[in-house]
Formats: C-alpha cells, sequence, structure tokens
C-alpha cells in the first residue's frame, strides 16, 4: 500500500492557479522530500491531500483512504505540521500540547516528555509569549508525540537555530527507523539531501521531477569555473552565470566540445568542471524551459 498517492490531483482558487493534474507515489516507511520555492504550490498539495480544504479535481489518497470520504480517519493517522503555526495566545504549551493529544484519544505524556527535552520547549510559558522559533517547537512535538503513521512536515525548520535543526533531524531519524513515512516539504535543498531517499520537484503548481535524490543529483549539467575571459554569449546551454572579479562560474549543459572552442578563443588561466550539488540541479530544473 501506498503512504501517498495523487493522481490528476488538482486545485484553483478560483481562476488563480494552485496546483495542476499532480500525479504522484510516496511508499510506505520513505524519508520523502517535496521541492519547491515559495508559491510554487508546495501547501496547497499538502493542505489538499489532507482533506483540509477541497480538490478541484483529481483524486488523492493517504494510507489508502480517500481524502474526501476518509477526512478525519486519515488525520487520525498523520501527523501534520504547517509552514505557519499559530496557537490561542492565553494557553499555556503545556495545554496546548494535551489539548492535541486529547482531540486523538492518546495518552502521550511520555513521548511529548521526551521531545520538549530534547528540543527545550518552556511547557509553562504562554503561546502569546513564545518567540518564532519556540511556536514551531511547540508545533513539532503536536504532530510528533502520538508517533503517527505517516508525517507530513509543511517547512518545519524555518524559526529554528542550527542547533535546533540538527537535534530536530536527529529525532525524525529515529521516527523513520521505526517505519514512520515521513514527507518533508521545502525549500532548503541540503535539508533534502541529507535525509531524504526520494524527492519531488514542483514549479508553478506542477510536478516537473520525481526520482530517487540520487538520480535528480546527477545530470548533464555541470558546474563550470573559468579564471579568464571569453565569449561567453557564444554559448547555449549556460544558466546561473555568476561573475566575480575575474571569475566566473555557471551551470552548463550544452555542448563540450563548443565549451573548449570558445574557451580557446579567449584569454583563460584556470578552469575547474565539477558535478553540482543538488541546489544547483534544483536551479537547472527551474531555469530550464517548459
Amino acid at each position: 500500500m501506498k503512504a501517498v498517492r495523487l493522481e490528476n490531483l488538482t486545485k484553483y482558487y478560483g481562476k488563480a492557479r494552485g496546483v495542476i493534474e499532480l500525479n504522484l507515489d510516496v511508499e510506505e516507511g520513505a524519508f520523502f522530500g517535496f521541492i519547491g520555492p515559495n508559491g510554487a504550490g508546495k501547501s496547497t498539495t499538502i493542505r489538499t491531500m489532507l482533506g483540509l480544504i477541497a480538490p478541484s479535481g483529481g483524486s488523492a489518497k493517504v494510507l489508502g483512504m480517500d481524502i474526501v470520504k476518509d477526512r478525519n480517519k486519515i488525520l487520525e493517522n498523520v501527523g501534520y505540521l504547517p509552514s505557519e503555526t499559530t496557537f490561542y495566545p492565553g494557553m499555556r504549551v503545556r495545554d496546548i500540547l494535551q489539548f492535541s493529544a486529547n482531540l486523538r484519544k492518546q495518552d502521550c505524556r511520555q513521548e511529548r516528555m521526551r521531545l520538549c527535552e530534547r528540543l527545550r520547549l518552556d511547557v509553562d510559558r504562554k503561546a502569546g509569549e513564545l518567540s518564532l522559533g519556540n511556536r514551531k517547537k511547540a508545533g513539532i512535538v503536536c504532530a510528533l508525540q502520538h508517533k503517527p503513521k505517516v508525517l507530513i512536515l509543511d517547512e518545519p525548520t524555518s524559526g529554528l537555530d542550527p542547533l535546533m535543526q540538527r537535534e530536530f533531524f536527529s529525532i525524525l531519524q529515529e521516527y523513520h527507523k521505526e517505519g514512520i513515512t515521513i514527507f518533508l516539504s521545502s525549500h532548503v535543498l541540503s535539508e533534502i539531501q541529507r535525509n531524504c531517499m526520494r524527492a519531488a520537484i514542483i514549479r508553478e503548481g506542477r510536478i516537473i521531477a520525481h526520482d530517487s535524490v540520487e538520480a535528480l543529483s546527477k545530470t548533464s549539467a555541470k558546474r563550470v569555473t573559468v579564471h579568464g575571459e571569453a565569449d561567453w554569449e557564444k554559448l547555449s546551454g549556460v544558466r546561473d552565470l555568476q561573475e566575480n572579479g575575474g571569475s566566473v562560474s555557471f551551470l552548463y549543459a550544452g555542448d563540450m566540445g563548443r565549451l573548449v572552442q570558445v574557451l580557446s578563443q579567449g584569454n583563460i588561466r584556470d578552469l575547474a568542471v565539477a558535478e553540482p550539488d543538488l541546489e544547483e540541479i534544483f536551479m537547472h530544473y527551474y531555469g530550464a524551459e517548459e
């Protein structure tokens, strides 16, 4: 059974584009990345596939259950962290966490205590007194404390300092080893590359790539760094060109023979050609024509 299956899932807000004909499978037990910048459709996809907003077309299933017919049952088995976490400002953190557990009719005290200690979350403070980072920590504990079958996390590290980000991903890796499916939406490419096995890239409401992270990182494009001068306008396939003093760096997906020819006509002091990282691959996908 697939943890998540989207079939031509579409969402419009009136005439405005949300997401368009998304097809995606996520295996049970996967640590899956969902990549895209703000406005690409990541949050709309998540909210639609959880049944929190109604789809305009297509269908989606989570743990084999339909998002329209079985929404409440899906939410019982899912831990969801939205990109922005807000709470009743007068409630203390401990009451928020207990309220979340009560909604699921589960005793989460032991796991809640463990998570709060690791994330250094002060449960005696009121929500209205919390910083962005501490609100995010409270949201994380609400999503994780009941040990759900599927974790769906939308930009989970925004607001967390680097030490807390490291601890958070350590916790996620432990959950993953226990067989919990993790669906991680992020625009931070390093998070996806370090933690996920497979990923999909969404652009302007459409999935433009879906593969293993290793396969997504492999491309004909190369990162070329040149110290010197040449006529770059003679090259096609150049993207993300950056000039820094006497050096030029760019992502190149054109003919390598043509590159050598153009460089030979210039004044080149040094040259480096390397495999791009996932962030550069991402920019390649987003820079490519439809």
